[in-house]
């Protein structure tokens, strides 16, 4: 592919707060009152649909990152992506081809899930790009990490006022049941519940993701938009977490969250944003970093179709460029993204998943009870080891010596009674003696 200059980047975003920028949703927070983290976008001049030939020279992490070279390998061909969100507008001309099934799990969206719902209802067509955009032309419109993967859009509703009939914990576990049923390879979610805990009905959702061999990415949030830990998915074990850096490969300051989970790291910074009415935006934030890698999970899956997730996921995070960091570490995970070595590199195979057990979690944390092979897969409470009972005395055999009494009261009172004995001998033999002596003497 023939690269333009890259052209001047736009005066960045302003962060929350500050006057004189459109401000938008920009990574989900999914709590009891399922609030929302925002963050600032701005419109691209002269980046409408009809001259969309600047657009993909914004998309810097292509070349910078090496997408373009790990194209000649591998563009995620035959690999399915669900992406758990607002909702995919598959209309929009990047998208067209790209969507291949949907649902609704708010009760709001549209049976095929292309119906935008929830507060941000741009949010999962901007994440849709950045992973699976087509473009619009040779050279021209939004492309993704992984132009030829194909896409599931699962719509759910996030926010306080969305009159959705099921809470968003319910919501996420049934579109990660359905992603799974329905031929996901790989699940995007750019949310966060911005706690590091989770609802128990997400241990068997993503239990049942893990035992069907699919790889769960997820974003590590935003300090800018008030996630100062990484939280849940995030946090599940097992998920590979998305840390965001910017335009110079640093940690983000606003567009990333740290924590000990962090998997790797990606663009977070200066996004360019497909928007469900064909026009674009730059944006910042995980949620964008997070199907950056999806498509290179995509890829990955799509060049070795033999590997399970586990051995998807380590040859990811073993390719990784550890930044000058000490891996892992809790700004960059095992390290930046490296596309071209994630698909060429020799990578030894590994029995289990590097990002750790889920079940073993539950295990642990979670239940209080065993199961135990009398009750053939019934499930017993664990009770606390008894402690162990006081000897009991035997009135027939107190009278008996026993290995203690010989021990420390027969033996010893013996042989003060044997002293005892010879020292009154001792005596009364000296007495005599001196008294024969007096006698003789008299004499």
């Amino acid at each position: 592919m023939n690269q333009r200059p890259r052209p001047s980047r736009p005066e960045r975003p302003a962060r929350p707060g500050r006057t004189g920028r459109a401000r938008t949703p920009l990574a989900f927070v999914v709590r009891a009152t399922a609030t929302l983290a925002t963050a600032t976008m701005l419109a691209l001049a002269g980046a409408g649909a009809a001259h969309a030939d600047p657009v993909r020279d914004y998309e810097y992490w292509l070349t910078d990152y090496g997408f373009t070279t790990s194209w000649n390998t591998s563009r995620g061909k035959g690999v399915t992506v669900a992406i758990i969100d607002t909702g995919v507008n598959g209309n929009v001309a990047e998208l067209r081809g790209a969507v291949v099934g949907g649902t609704d799990v708010s009760g709001l969206g549209s049976p095929d899930g292309q119906t935008p719902v929830g507060e941000d209802q741009n949010h999962g067509t901007m994440v849709a790009g950045l992973l699976a955009g087509r473009g619009t032309g040779e050279g021209n419109g939004m492309i993704g990490t992984a132009p030829e993967a194909d896409l599931l859009t699962v719509s759910v509703a996030f926010g306080q006022d969305t009159g959705a009939v099921k809470s968003n914990d319910d919501q996420i576990a049934e579109a990660v049941r359905w992603a799974v049923d329905n031929g996901a390879d790989v699940i995007n979610m750019s949310l966060t519940r911005n706690t590091p805990d989770w609802p128990e009905s997400w241990d068997d959702a993503f239990m049942y993701a893990f035992e069907n061999d699919v790889v769960v990415v997820a974003a590590a949030g935003n300090r800018g938009s008030g996630t100062t830990q990484v939280g849940a998915p995030a946090t599940i074990p097992g998920v590979l977490t998305v840390a965001g850096v910017d335009t110079d490969k640093n940690a983000s300051l606003d567009a990333s969250s740290q924590g000990i989970t962090i998997a790797v790291a990606a663009p977070s910074e200066d996004l360019v944003g497909l928007l469900p009415d064909g026009g674009y935006v730059l944006w910042n934030g995980t949620s964008g970093a997070a199907p950056i890698v999806s498509g290179l999970v995509a890829q990955i899956r799509s060049e070795y179709p033999e590997l399970d997730a586990a051995n998807v996921i380590n040859r990811l995070i073993e390719t990784a460029d550890p930044n000058g960091q000490t891996v892992p570490s809790a700004l960059y995970g095992y390290g930046l993204i490296d596309p071209v070595a994630a698909l060429e590199a020799e990578v030894p195979k590994v029995d289990e998943n590097p990002l750790g057990s889920l079940a073993d979690w539950i295990t642990l944390h979670r239940r209080a009870e065993v199961e135990t092979p009398e009750h053939s897969g019934e499930l017993q409470p664990v009770v606390p080891v008894a402690d162990p009972p006081l000897p009991q005395s035997d009135g027939g055999q107190t009278l008996l010596p026993t290995q203690w009494t010989l021990a420390y009261i027969t033996v010893p009172l013996s042989l003060v009674a044997g002293f005892g004995t010879l020292a009154a001998l001792l005596g009364i033999g000296a007495t005599r003696h001196t008294r024969r002596t007096v006698r003789i003497r008299e004499q």
